[in-house]
């Protein structure tokens, strides 16, 4: 497992601040959510850390070293789950450890048994072992997406990245998917990041937070500090409809539910 810092992390893109000066400590074994508005940095915040794209200042720390290239340790669930079609479950997961097996291995299923069993292991992780032989295309969104975390999880990663891996999906099949995410997180210990618009759904998985807007951090806490009144500073003047589901578990009034924008 690995502990995160993100120190002072300031991205910009030309005249356009994507983060500024973002800093927080996250200990081993973690699950965290990342709200803000489209356009708040959360995608870029990931992309960060996962080696994708460099801060302009400060730096992140995960393990004991720098991040500053992808690294196999850190594995990134994307929006667009990132599948083959035409391949099975099975081969997309199995595609998880091409950085340990190369290429071509990869390509021909050369792998070892290990190698083998780990993606059936993933896939049993997310509940998709008898779909094994099914291809992708074939699959509902929510199945793609579980697929999706079924070769993280092959990747053997210390540190999970989820880039609004729900977004997509209708209220059914996201809790489905961030069900099966933080169980995988939690039996093999990760340190799990995940970015969502949901706010029902991030307080009913959760368990610590970083609210950003405009770029900067503005809220920092675990979800009995996930009141309405930070909801507001993370979403600004945006409403909201319906209600969220409170730290106990029942649902609060607030100027709504969810924010629809993605970033």
């Amino acid at each position: 497992m690995s502990q995160i810092v993100v120190d002072g992390v300031t991205k910009t893109f030309g005249e356009t601040v994507a983060l500024n000066d973002v800093s927080f400590e996250v200990p081993e074994g973690e699950f965290v959510i990342i709200l803000g508005v489209s356009g708040s940095g959360k995608s870029t915040l990931l992309r960060t850390m996962c080696g994708l794209t460099s801060p302009t200042e400060g730096e992140i720390i995960i393990g004991d070293e720098p991040v500053d290239e992808p690294r196999p340790e850190i594995a990134m669930i994307f929006q667009q789950h990132n599948i083959i079609g035409d391949m099975s479950a099975y081969s997309n997961a199995l595609s998880g450890g091409v950085h340990r097996s190369g290429f071509l291995s990869s390509v021909l299923q050369l792998q070892s048994k290990d190698e083998k069993y780990r993606a059936l292991e993933a896939l049993e992780t997310v509940g998709l072992l008898d779909e094994a032989k099914k291809k992708a295309r074939r699959m509902s969104g929510g199945q793609q997406q579980r697929v999706g975390i079924a070769r993280a999880l092959v990747q053997r990663p210390e540190v999970l990245l989820a880039d609004e891996p729900v977004a997509s999906l209708d209220p059914g099949s996201a809790q489905d998917v961030m069900g099966y995410l933080r169980t995988a997180s939690e039996e093999r210990g990760l340190t799990t990041f995940c970015s969502l618009h949901q706010v029902n759904i991030a307080r009913k998985f959760g368990h610590r937070f970083v609210g950003l807007n405009a770029g900067e951090k503005v809220f920092d806490g675990y979800r009995d500090e996930l009141t309405i009144d930070a909801i507001d500073e993370i979403y600004g003047d945006i409403e909201t409809e319906g209600m969220f589901v409170g730290a106990d578990g029942d649902s609060e009034q607030s100027g709504g539910e969810e924010e629809e924008a993605r970033t």
